[in-house]
């Protein structure tokens, strides 16, 4: 199993064992189905995919729990998990006027923002996850044929993307400018003691910052903002789904499918009528 999946199961037993110390259930022989209808409910105002994590697991650790025969019954079955309908959501997107007033939101006169800059043109140029970014090494960067490699995708996939010239640029100043002089071989780094890699967590943050000081109004604002951006993009240019999904990294063609759900300009369009503009 990946690190990363360990450190989700964590994060939601965690939280339900600080609620099972809270309403005083101090042995896990003692849970039923009432205990685990309570405790999804109270959750119940967090994000569609974070509750599917949630009782994903939760469901997996009952199921533990009664193999160890900790409990006495299989109580997973009694954990729901929310329906999710496919292409039921528009796609997380910003226009391109947007990611514009985002890159210019970026002072590239620090070492801070010479780093943040490129991390920003990786996300939307070619769609890359945020842990994606976080395992790039120096190594991956292949200046003499012009290349990138991204080695830690889902399914143990591995990309190469040609290195766009703005791109290669970017990742040149930071670092000439902007990185610190050590032996670590990450790409990104932090730019104040302890120089330690950049994490997932501190990458999607990135992104954040900066839509949100380019005062872009989206929903869960993050990286995965710009990663849906790169998609629509290449949605909206014609490209066919199999080649976006290759280029994003989908594992399944269905990922890519609800980006052609809708012309979202179009839509647009259409919702402002005749004669009126853009705020």
């Amino acid at each position: 199993m990946r690190e990363r999946s360990l450190e989700n199961y964590r994060h939601y037993l965690r939280r339900f064992e600080v609620y099972l110390h809270r309403i005083g259930c101090q042995k896990l022989g003692e849970l039923s189905p009432p205990v685990l209808s309570a405790f999804v409910t109270e959750n119940a105002g967090f994000s569609r995919p974070t509750m599917t994590g949630l009782c994903s697991a939760l469901r997996v650790f009952l199921r533990y729990l009664h193999r160890e025969k900790i409990i006495a019954r299989d109580l997973a079955r009694s954990v729901e998990r929310p329906r999710v309908y496919r292409l039921a959501e528009l796609p997380r997107s910003i226009s391109w006027d947007e990611v514009r007033r985002m890159l210019e939101a970026v002072d590239r006169r620090t070492p801070v923002g010479r780093r943040d800059y490129a991390i920003l043109l990786l996300l939307i140029t070619y769609g890359l996850r945020a842990r994606e970014i976080a395992f790039l090494t120096l190594d991956d960067v292949d200046w003499k044929h012009e290349r990138l490699h991204v080695r830690e995708r889902k399914a143990d996939h591995f990309a190469v993307y040609p290195l766009s010239p703005l791109v290669g640029e970017a990742i040149v100043a930071y670092l000439k400018h902007g990185r610190p002089q050590t032996k670590e071989r990450c790409l990104f780094l932090r730019c104040q003691a302890p120089y330690v890699p950049l994490t997932h967590q501190a990458v999607s943050q990135c992104a954040s910052r900066y839509l949100r000081k380019a005062g872009v109004s989206v929903r869960r604002a993050g990286s995965h903002t710009l990663r849906h951006t790169c998609v629509q993009r290449l949605a909206d240019s014609g490209f066919p789904l199999k080649t976006i999904g290759d280029y994003v990294g989908h594992r399944s063609a269905s990922s890519t499918e609800i980006y052609a759900k809708v012309a979202v300009e179009t839509l647009r369009d259409i919702a402002l009528g005749d004669g009126e503009a853009l705020p």
